[in-house]
């Protein structure tokens, strides 16, 4: 179960989350032991983070040797507002690019375009990155703002 503290109820949370779409920044550690941090499009839904990037990244090779991760979805306007936390990985094959696909629309809305067309090409090998949260931490500056 995941352990929920701050401004906002999971419900609250999993709302924001939801609704959204800057990038969820991950925080992680590479083989040599060194720390690590990346941005990725994502979609939050049934309690989890899933996102897409290409099998040969150097990121799925830091998640295969160690799966925990840190993560932050938060807003870079004011009011500032966000979820941060920490949880594990799970690397599965997208080989019909469903999540992939459905980042594109979620991002750029919809998949007409040179950068949509590049990442669902054919010859292009995704896999699916799915963030359990086991900590979520919300904040909420609006009525400081």
């Amino acid at each position: 179960m995941v352990s929920v503290t701050g401004a906002w109820s999971l419900d609250e949370a999993a709302d924001f989350l939801t609704e959204e779409t800057v990038p969820i920044r991950l925080g992680c550690r590479r083989p040599s032991g060194d720390l690590w941090m990346l941005s990725l499009w994502y979609r939050y839904r049934d309690g989890v983070f899933e996102c897409a990037t290409a099998a040969a990244a150097d990121i799925v090779r830091y998640l295969d040797a160690d799966p925990e991760v840190s993560f932050e979805v938060s807003t870079n306007d004011p009011p500032y507002r966000g979820v941060r936390g920490n949880g594990s990985v799970t690397i599965t094959p997208d080989d019909e690019k469903r999540v992939l696909r459905a980042l594109v629309e979620r991002y750029l809305g919809g998949t007409d375009s040179p950068l949509a067309e590049r990442l669902l090409s054919p010859n292009r090998q995704e896999v699916r990155l799915t963030v359990t949260p086991e900590r979520l931490h919300s904040w909420d500056y609006s009525d400081r703002m």
